[in-house]
């Protein structure tokens, strides 16, 4: 079954998600453990701005969660 992006109604397998260096960087660190505050810090943005790239991404991507952000980065490589 496919699983269908309902804010922009595409389909999440349609457009092949293509990664920032920062999304690739928040992920790297959410896996290890890191709060979106210590992320946020290390890589010299807001907390906000972290958390909106994790939905964005998240949406991008289909998924309901962070967590399932970084599953779906570890199952491709990126991470």
């Amino acid at each position: 079954m496919r699983m269908t992006n309902e804010r922009r109604g595409t389909c999440a397998e349609a457009a092949p998600w293509r990664p920032s260096d920062l999304d690739i960087e928040i992920l790297r660190l959410l896996s290890t453990g890191q709060t979106t505050d210590a992320i946020a810090r290390r890589v010299g943005v807001s907390e906000r701005t972290v958390r909106r790239r994790l939905r964005t991404v998240a949406d991008e991507i289909g998924v309901d969660s962070s967590i399932e952000v970084v599953v779906h980065a570890v199952r491709r490589g990126l991470i």
